[in-house]
């Protein structure tokens, strides 16, 4: 095999499965543990009464630290207001961000019906992210560089080259392997980063196919996981070791990130989870005692869909008249459990305890 040089185009990137040892001693302690930290919040997430009610907030939160590693940054409070808002946010990086969420929504309805990671899945999610009609890169000359201008890795160039090795990413992915499921994302990960399809959005790709893979392979029935938060916290560890796959071989350094990865963020989540249902309950609670005209178990719901509601929401959950709804956020608001705000035309409310539990 030639000697990869960062400077040429890395055409002969080694196909998957690795011809190296991969379940080493360290490897195989570590999925053991990151895979019971995943089993603790798939249970919990299963057994919550709508296990759907957090998703909104938490793909929102992984589709905003997923931007930032691309140094897209927006604030919690610009996106949660633009998702709710019927006032047209210009702020571009907030745009990148709902798009970025529209892709992994869209990933997650299209493998409803084909439960395939395809080479046409990851067209239409960057399509979706980018808003355009990206297809797979054929100009030559793309190269990853650091932030001084030293390349550091130039990806397979040529459509054919490209596909081809798409197609064998395809058929790792989704033929049955004694390859334990975590490991295997590992590899596909590092593969898809390597190949570097597109001349923008990789990133953003690559990791909405992290939540799709979990999901595919049952290791999480409902994806509520935001794994670029930990990436943001060890970027030039990630960087680095996806680059010693490529110069040293080292597959063991980067089975270890992700296992470790998958640990933090599946027991941090579960944290999460925990703070978020434990709050909802008090609150409930507490607006029982003190408002029990307004309270509903349907209203407590949809103050903690999202840190920002508004009466609409509440008329189409058929919570009453205009009038009435409007009165029970009048009352939440007297009562301390939410703060208006005019946004455009609209008064929006904000449960600002669940703001301050996603900060």
């Amino acid at each position: 095999m030639v000697k990869f040089k960062r400077e040429i185009p890395y055409n002969d990137l080694p196909l998957l499965p690795p011809n190296h040892t991969l379940e080493t001693t360290a490897v195989l302690r570590r999925t053991i543990t990151a895979s019971r930290a995943l089993g603790q919040l798939n249970g919990m997430l299963t057994n919550l009464p709508n296990p759907n009610l957090f998703l909104d907030s938490i793909h929102l939160q992984e589709a905003k630290a997923s931007s930032e590693i691309e140094n897209i940054i927006t604030t919690n409070d610009d996106l949660y207001k633009a998702v709710v808002a019927e006032k047209k946010f210009e702020n571009p990086a907030t745009k990148e961000v709902l798009s970025y969420k529209e892709a992994l929504w869209k990933g997650l309805k299209i493998m409803e019906e084909k439960p395939f990671i395809t080479t046409n899945l990851c067209i239409e999610i960057v399509q979706s992210i980018k808003k355009n009609n990206a297809g797979i890169r054929t100009t030559p000359g793309t190269a990853l560089k650091s932030e001084n201008g030293e390349v550091i890795y130039t990806p397979p160039t040529g459509e054919a080259i490209i596909r081809d090795k798409l197609a064998n990413l395809e058929a790792f992915i989704n033929q049955q392997s004694e390859i334990d499921p975590l490991i295997k994302m590992a590899l596909m990960h590092y593969q898809f980063e390597a190949i570097h399809p597109f001349s923008d959005g990789n990133g953003r790709t690559g990791r909405i196919l992290l939540l799709l893979y979990l999901k595919i392979s049952r290791l999480l029935d409902t994806p509520a996981i935001y794994l670029s938060e930990y990436i943001i916290q060890n970027k030039s560890d990630y960087y680095l070791k996806l680059r010693n796959v490529t110069e040293k071989n080292d597959w063991e350094g980067w089975i270890l990130y992700m296992l470790e990865m998958i640990e933090f963020t599946a027991k941090k989540g579960l944290q999460r989870i925990k703070t978020v249902t434990d709050l909802m309950h008090s609150m409930a609670e507490d607006i029982k005692s003190k408002l029990p005209k307004v309270y509903s178990k349907d209203l407590v719901e949809i103050l903690f869909r999202l840190p920002y509601t508004k009466r609409q929401y509440l008329i189409d959950a058929q919570l009453g008249t205009p009038k009435t709804v409007g009165n029970y956020l009048i009352e939440l608001e007297k009562a301390g459990f939410l703060k208006s705000e005019k946004v455009g035309k609209e008064k929006l409310y904000l449960n600002h305890q669940l703001m301050s539990v996603l900060e």
